[in-house]
């Protein structure tokens, strides 16, 4: 992976394999690819000689990725060098690294969209303005960010931890795709993979025959997830509401006199209030609308993504790798429609937990039937979509330019340590 690195190399399939075989290609002498091999290309290939790696040879090694099975093959697990070790561990650590502090900046601007969008839902408020100046009066500019670093935390987990366990799967899922339709059936056209006539005459067949693959990677991811993300979430509207489910009890005191006198848990605080109060399993309320929305909508949100990089591609004169213009609208689009399409069980699920919060533990009531039509589901779609869009324009915009210049930054160092 050098400089010129890309979430591409995140998400494409099996890339950590791929770079392997590179890799070994460069330090081994006389590595020559069986002809089954080669029979996903149309051209023949000349072996050569290679010489120990340098520096030029390690930055360029994108310009001559290897076959299909060879990637495959490299999944039996072949020894490393020290010096392929540290190019794997730099890739994994900086992969992290960019998620972690793109999402932290992300999460931190779409925070008070969030916050409106959740009110709302929960509560009943005139209009989006209305919510915004009644938040505004009774606790400040405070008030939007009430809750923030719950959220910051996980999301900054739930991010690294998605997008590897994604990749892990696509490539999983790939393989045997190929090993039951026959080897190079689903390819990716924006993957380092050498593309055969054939495969290059047809790109949306390429695309459409992807798409599951995408799909079925992103439901397992967000499933996954849904476990660690779930208590999180759960403190967060606890954290979010809780002026209002106070204000609620206290109806009798004036704004000013009940903002006086009522002191906010604050994160930590809501968290230990509902474990002692509930128990561990109290984190999880709402647990089976949180993974249906996690699971779907990071499917929705994955196979959105990709497909909008590799339509630009296909459509562009020069099919030159998707710009920070395209990585920002792709990242835009898949936000906006996942959520948009998820939102009512969104809704079902910050109801749900709210009702929750409002009882005393133990109480038994009757759980809400899930209405699709019923407009007060859809109550705070505006702002989320507003909300959605802005955070993953943030997150990829930081997210591919930071990648890249960690990447090479830690080629620099290596070449400094060999030289």
């Amino acid at each position: 992976m050098g400089a010129g690195a890309t979430v591409d190399e995140l998400t494409n399939p099996p890339l950590r394999s791929q770079q392997r075989i590179k890799d070994q290609q460069q330090t081994s002498p006389g590595v020559t690819p069986s002809p089954a091999s080669m029979a996903t290309t149309s051209t023949t290939t000349t072996p050569t000689t290679t010489t120990p790696p340098t520096q030029s040879t390690i930055s360029t090694s994108t310009s001559t990725p290897p076959p299909n099975n060879l990637a495959v093959a490299a999944l039996d697990g072949a020894p490393f060098t020290e010096s392929q070790s540290r190019i794997e561990f730099n890739r994994e650590y900086n992969t992290a690294l960019s998620a972690a502090l793109s999402s932290l900046v992300s999460t931190f601007v779409g925070f008070p969209f969030d916050s409106v969008k959740t009110r709302m839902q929960a509560y009943k408020f005139k209009s989006v303005l209305d919510c915004v100046m009644v938040t505004k009066k009774t606790e400040g500019i405070s008030g939007f960010f009430r809750g923030v670093g719950a959220p910051m935390i996980s999301v900054s987990i739930v991010r690294t931890l998605s997008f590897s366990i994604y990749a892990q799967c696509k490539a999983t899922y790939t393989t045997i795709a190929n090993s039951v339709m026959g080897a190079g059936y689903v390819v990716d056209p924006a993957g380092p993979i050498p593309l055969t006539e054939d495969q290059l005459a047809h790109p949306g067949k390429n695309l459409l025959r992807a798409i599951p693959t995408y799909f079925m990677s992103g439901f397992t991811a967000g499933g996954f997830i849904a476990m660690f993300s779930c208590p999180f979430e759960f403190t967060k509207l606890s954290t979010q509401i809780e002026m209002l489910m106070a204000r609620a009890s206290y109806a009798n005191l004036p704004d000013s006199e009940f903002t006086k006198t009522y002191v906010p848990k604050g994160t930590l605080e809501s968290a230990k209030d509902i474990v002692r109060r509930r128990g561990i399993t109290g984190l999880y309320s709402g647990f089976r609308y949180h993974f249906v929305r996690d699971a779907l909508g990071t499917s929705l949100y994955f196979s959105v993504y990709e497909s909008s990089k590799q339509l630009s591609r296909m459509y562009s004169p020069t099919q030159a790798d998707p710009g920070p213009l395209v990585i920002a609208i792709s990242g835009g689009l898949c936000g906006i429609f996942s959520w948009a399409v998820l939102f009512p069980i969104d809704t079902m699920k910050s109801i749900a937990q709210r009702d929750v919060l409002t009882r005393r533990p133990g109480e038994v009531f009757k759980p809400r039937k899930f209405q699709l039509l019923n407009p007060r589901m859809y109550r705070g779609l505006g702002v989320s979509v507003v909300r959605t869009g802005l955070v993953n324009m943030t997150f990829f915009s930081i997210y591919e330019p930071l990648f890249k210049h960690l990447m090479a930054s830690s080629e620099r160092k290596a070449a400094t340590l060999e030289a």
